[in-house]
C-alpha cells in the first residue's frame, strides 16, 4: 500500500523553524507540466568553487578540499568527496581577461583540473575561476 503526506509546512518537531529532510538516491519530483519523475539527487550540484586567481585559496566552495596551483593559469580543484568515476559534467568562467579561454584537463574521480589560456599572449594566464561539477559521487 501506497502512503501520501500531504502538508504545507515540514518544521522540526518544537515547531520552531526548519528541519533536515533526507531523500534515498531514487527519489523523484514531479516536474513541471506533470509529465516526469526526474531524480533528486541526480538534478543536484555535487560540488562548486570560487578560486584565487592563483589556485592559492578557494575563496568560498562545496565539496572542495582543497586548490592545487599546479602552473601559471592552471588550477586543480579536489573533491572532499570523489565522483563514481571520471564521467562528471564541469561548467567552468574565469573572471579576469576579456578574452581567456577555459580548458577542462587531466580529470579524475579524486579532482579536475582547469586551465585559463589567454590567446593574445598565447600563453596560459591566473585568473579567477569559478566552476560546477555535476554528476554521481561515490
Amino acid at each position: 500500500m501506497t502512503s501520501v503526506l500531504n502538508v504545507d509546512t515540514i518544521v522540526d518537531k518544537a515547531g520552531s523553524g526548519g528541519t533536515n529532510i533526507k531523500v534515498g538516491n531514487n527519489a523523484t519530483y514531479v516536474a513541471e507540466g506533470g509529465s516526469a519523475t526526474p531524480n533528486v539527487v541526480q538534478g543536484l550540484l555535487k560540488c562548486w568553487h570560487y578560486g584565487a586567481a592563483d589556485g592559492s585559496e578557494a575563496y568560498d566552495s562545496f565539496n572542495v578540499s582543497s586548490l592545487g596551483d599546479t602552473g601559471s593559469g592552471h588550477q586543480t580543484v579536489n573533491f572532499s568527496n570523489n565522483f563514481n568515476n571520471n564521467a562528471f559534467v564541469v561548467t567552468a568562467s574565469q573572471g579576469t581577461g576579456n578574452q581567456h579561454h577555459v580548458r577542462i584537463t587531466d580529470r579524475a574521480s579524486s579532482s579536475q583540473q582547469i586551465k585559463i589560456y589567454d590567446p593574445d599572449f598565447g600563453n596560459f594566464q591566473d585568473s579567477t575561476q569559478f566552476s560546477q561539477f555535476s554528476g554521481d559521487l561515490a
